[in-house]
């Protein structure tokens, strides 16, 4: 059962009586597959007042990246505010928030730090917690477990909307754990310490889910959270192959064949040879050639995970990156503009990583920062214990 499930199962005791305003998408349903705004319109006793939208909108129809208006939505009349429109800020006003006593949360996370709607859900906190409005979490799966904790921290000066949270890049919460880490952690929100500790946080966990269950493992159906990510394929892809494609020339596969589980560089035949050299625990590489609409067939190598167990998320896009400065003639992250190695650096979240691998990236010890990492990881996933809400 999921969080809004749970909430409906007590009556909506959570929220009855109470004015609120719902930040969710497309993927914010039910396990019956019903959108939690329908959900929650006909709950008795509560008024649904106001919609709020994270990147890619209400509906999950928009470019990654790109600006979203405020708009009125077509279906149930109510006012969107989109918060992922022009303000820098990212966060809701206080006149998005006047009047509600409390903003319901309901966005399916992919588990990896740099996918945005954990930093919708925490800058939206930060709003509330600063207006007096309580902030109530319906949780949800994380897709790739809780138990899979890997790839570099967050440095402080790197942190942004695609790195909101000083965790590793695979953090093995779910979004309600993660807002229970904010609330509870000095520091964690932007806003003064004063307004953390007034904040009022309330997360509706789920029944039944476990810390070494994937998606498949739910039951549930997959609803696609943005252009991208449709399944839950693309989820372990993004985590494993979305930092690798950033800079040095690998291309992964469109939304025609397999988003971030497929991918480019040079000729299919050579990309194999190097990745499988590497001897990637749990990782199969095989060659494909998939038909794509209107483009000529072409091949790719797509990536299998044959040994969950062994799998190590974030490795791949690391030693991709080293081939990608063996196989250019000059250093792709030294030469790249401004902005790609500015974005860069938010997204992997390591300074000293981008330094060594722009000083010499064709030799750049991959091995010795994994490792690093990994026990960096360890610690992190003992310290967070405390936030944990499901067994293993």
């Amino acid at each position: 059962m999921l969080g809004v499930d749970v909430l409906e199962r007590s009556g909506f005791s959570a929220i009855k009586g109470k004015r609120i305003g719902l930040l969710t998408h497309a993927a914010g349903v039910n396990r019956r597959g019903e959108s939690t705004v329908d959900v929650l319109r006909r709950a008795p006793g509560v008024r649904l007042v106001a919609l709020f939208a994270p990147e890619h909108g209400l509906y999950g129809t928009g470019e990654a990246g790109k600006n979203l208006l405020d708009s009125v939505d077509s279906r149930t009349g109510l006012p969107v505010y989109s918060l992922y429109g022009k303000s820098k800020d990212r966060k809701p006003t206080k006149m998005m928030l006047a009047g509600l006593d409390a903003l319901v949360i309901d966005l399916q996370d992919i588990g990896v730090r740099s996918y945005t709607f954990s930093s919708a859900m925490l800058y939206a906190m930060e709003s509330c917690f600063q207006n007096n409005v309580e902030v109530i979490v319906l949780d949800r799966p994380n897709p790739l477990g809780g138990l899979k904790v890997d790839g570099p921290p967050m440095d402080k000066t790197l942190m942004s909307y695609v790195g909101a949270f000083r965790v590793p890049y695979v953090h093995g919460l779910t979004i309600g754990e993660l807002a229970r880490l904010a609330a509870a952690t000095p520091g964690a929100l932007a806003e003064p310490e004063a307004v953390r500790l007034k904040g009022r946080l309330t997360v509706v966990p789920m029944q039944g889910w476990r810390r070494s269950m994937r998606w498949p493992d739910t039951g549930l159906k997959f609803v696609p959270t943005s252009p991208f990510v449709q399944d839950f394929f693309a989820c372990v892809g993004y985590a494993m192959t979305g930092l690798g494609c950033e800079i040095g020339g690998f291309t992964h596969g469109n939304a025609s064949t397999r988003p971030f589980v497929a991918f480019r560089g040079k000729t299919s035949e050579q990309l194999q040879k190097e990745l499988e050299a590497l001897k990637l625990p749990g990782l199969v590489f095989v060659r494909t050639s998939p038909p794509v609409a209107g483009r000529k067939p072409s091949t790719e190598v797509q990536i299998e995970v044959a040994n969950w167990a062994a799998w190590q998320p974030t490795d791949l896009s690391f030693y991709m990156m080293r081939l990608a400065c063996r196989w250019n003639a000059q250093n792709p992250f030294a030469t790249a503009p401004a902005d790609k190695i500015s974005m860069f650096n938010k997204l992997t979240g390591s300074e000293t990583w981008y330094a060594s691998l722009s000083h010499d990236g064709a030799r750049v010890n991959v091995e010795g920062f994994l490792a690093d990492w990994r026990q960096q990881a360890r610690v992190f996933q003992q310290q967070s214990r405390r936030f944990w809400l499901y067994p293993e």
